[in-house]
């Protein structure tokens, strides 16, 4: 799924920010794009209509050094959360190399994050992506607001295949580094595994 450039050398990854609406996908990309120092990231881009908001860059990571001779790079993806813009959802997913699933905390929100997780599993099947082999990293975001889920309900309803579960509090910058250091590395063990 990673696209290698040979003109420039380099390997492009597409890491996609998934949950349903107002989760903090929005936050987390924001907060990575400001610690991203400016001569190693690209563009913010913010694709929005009336109602709906996708968010992208791409950077280099800087710890991440080669693979093979290529530069690694990263693009950063959020998809909409509203149920409603299922295609829109759909179509982020297209070649795909992880997925961070951002589930809002709130107790109110318990159902919307099972609704987004069923839903980002159904949009991966419809594009073959074998879900059992995808770095995947769950992010339980908005940990200091009141009348939230207990982090153990959250991981039993909402884990799929012992992931890497991060707490986090995207707003104040709290996890949201940890989760894209744990997704980052999960891609690059893969990326080497599959280079063997």
């Amino acid at each position: 799924m990673s696209f290698l450039n040979y003109s420039t050398r380099e390997i492009n990854f597409k890491i996609v920010y998934y949950g349903p609406g107002l989760s903090g996908k929005t936050t987390n990309i924001k907060t990575i794009y400001e610690k991203v120092k400016a001569d190693s990231k690209g563009k913010l881009v913010s694709l929005a209509t009336e109602t709906e908001r996708t968010l992208f860059f791409d950077f280099f990571p800087l710890d991440l050094g080669t693979v093979k001779g290529y530069k690694v790079k990263f693009h950063l993806y959020t998809v909409p959360g509203q149920i409603y813009y299922s295609s829109s959802r759909k179509l982020i997913m297209k070649g795909v190399d992880g997925i961070v699933f951002v589930a809002d905390s709130q107790r109110e929100r318990f159902e919307a994050n099972i609704e987004s997780i069923n839903d980002m599993l159904q949009n991966l099947a419809d594009y073959n992506i074998e879900f059992d082999n995808l770095p995947y990293v769950l992010q339980l975001n908005k940990r200091d607001l009141p009348n939230i889920t207990p982090v153990n309900e959250m991981i039993e309803a909402l884990r799929r295949k012992e992931e890497p579960v991060v707490e986090a509090m995207a707003l104040k910058g709290d996890g949201v580094v940890e989760t894209l250091k744990s997704i980052s590395k999960l891609i690059m063990v893969d990326v080497k595994r599959k280079l063997k």
